[in-house]
């Protein structure tokens, strides 16, 4: 079980009226406060957002499969660059 720790820190931000009313909505029907609300969502986001700038760790084995993959030559896939220059649903 997780141990709760106090909350010491604050975060302040200004809006405009329309945006802190769908706040509310949305908090209000993920039974959230705005704070949690807020706090979960900006969670999520800094999570995505530094997904791809941590490190990782390999044991050497791993490591070598990895530069080889990377190190491969590009094979070339007629039918996926046939695909991506058909026009698409939204062109």
């Amino acid at each position: 079980m997780a141990v709760a720790r106090p909350k010491t820190e604050r975060i302040d931000i200004r809006t405009t009226r329309a945006t802190k009313v769908t706040l509310q909505r949305a908090a209000g029907a993920a039974a959230k406060t705005v704070s949690d609300f807020l706090l979960d969502a900006g969670l999520v986001a800094a999570e995505q957002t530094l997904a791809d700038r941590r490190s990782f760790t390999l044991d050497e084995k791993k490591w070598r499969a990895f530069q080889a993959a990377l190190d491969r030559p590009v094979k070339t896939k007629k039918r996926l660059a046939a695909l991506l220059t058909q026009p698409g649903a939204l062109d």
